[in-house]
């Protein structure tokens, strides 16, 4: 009996877990198609005529989404060894937010808006056309981040004590006219245009103001390019050359396993 029902939970996993197979892509994408129209639906339940005319027929839908939510949640629980691992884990948590609004919508008015939780699943497309290997790169950025913020703190304080010596500048060139009435808004346009937004509420008219515009608008192609080069050098020195498969730990679920591993680095179980 406990032979039989191992069998039934390696089937089960490498339908839910594995994108390798047909069987696996398949329902990845059917999953992916449910979680796009329930998300379309909550969009659609938002405009208030289409909710006045057909907002029982959305909620009844959104009620449905949630169940077949629920189902799948739970058979992803009963078909790895250890439940409470992939409970714990990124996308389980987020399986996890996905049908959580609808039943607190029963307790809490409004709590449905956060069905809209359920876009961060299709983080699951990586591993149905075999991109899982993007997801281990977002641990490189993360890296690459953390080690460039403290170069980009520093680069980021001399942009702000700039913006606010350019802000006073302004302020006395143009005397307090022309939007600039006081120190906070020349800031505020210094800010805008040193970032090439310049939204154009507020500009200087002033000959000598054009000028020193000209001068902050030319400077915020190099400033924009600075941390650029920060944050590339970074990920050069973080990125490793190394290919990962797209299977899923029978035990814990996780992923990002290289294709050579017989065992599951994180939870020490064979693949």
């Amino acid at each position: 009996m406990a032979e039989g029902r191992k069998a039934w939970q390696d089937k089960l996993h490498s339908i839910i877990y594995e994108a390798d197979t047909v069987y696996g892509k398949a329902f990845d994408v059917s999953l992916l198609v449910l979680i796009v129209a329930s998300i379309v639906v909550v969009m659609l339940d938002s405009i208030p005529s289409i909710h006045a005319e057909y907002g029982n027929t959305l909620w009844i839908t959104e009620w449905v989404f949630t169940m077949l939510f629920t189902i799948e949640y739970v058979l992803r629980l009963v078909s790895i060894a250890r439940p409470s691992k992939y409970v714990v884990s990124f996308l389980g948590v987020i399986d996890l937010l996905a049908i959580i609004p609808s039943y607190l919508s029963i307790l809490f008015v409004g709590a449905q808006s956060l069905l809209v939780l359920r876009a961060l699943r299709l983080l699951r497309i990586f591993r149905i056309f075999k991109l899982n290997h993007y997801l281990t790169e977002m641990q490189f950025l993360g890296h690459a981040v953390r080690g460039s913020a403290r170069k980009i703190s520093i680069f980021m304080l001399i942009v702000l004590a700039l913006v606010i010596i350019l802000g006073s500048v302004m302020y006395l060139v143009e005397k307090g006219e022309n939007g600039f009435t006081s120190i906070p808004d020349s800031i505020y346009w210094a800010i805008v245009t040193i970032t090439t937004v310049g939204y154009g509420d507020i500009s200087p008219t002033t000959p000598f103001g054009k000028f020193v515009a000209s001068i902050i608008m030319l400077m915020g192609y190099g400033i924009i390019a600075v941390p650029t080069g920060i944050l590339t050098t970074e990920m050069a020195l973080a990125v490793k050359k190394r290919e990962h498969s797209s299977q899923s730990c029978p035990s814990c679920g996780r992923e990002g396993h290289e294709k050579e591993a017989r065992f599951c680095k994180f939870c020490g179980s064979k693949l």
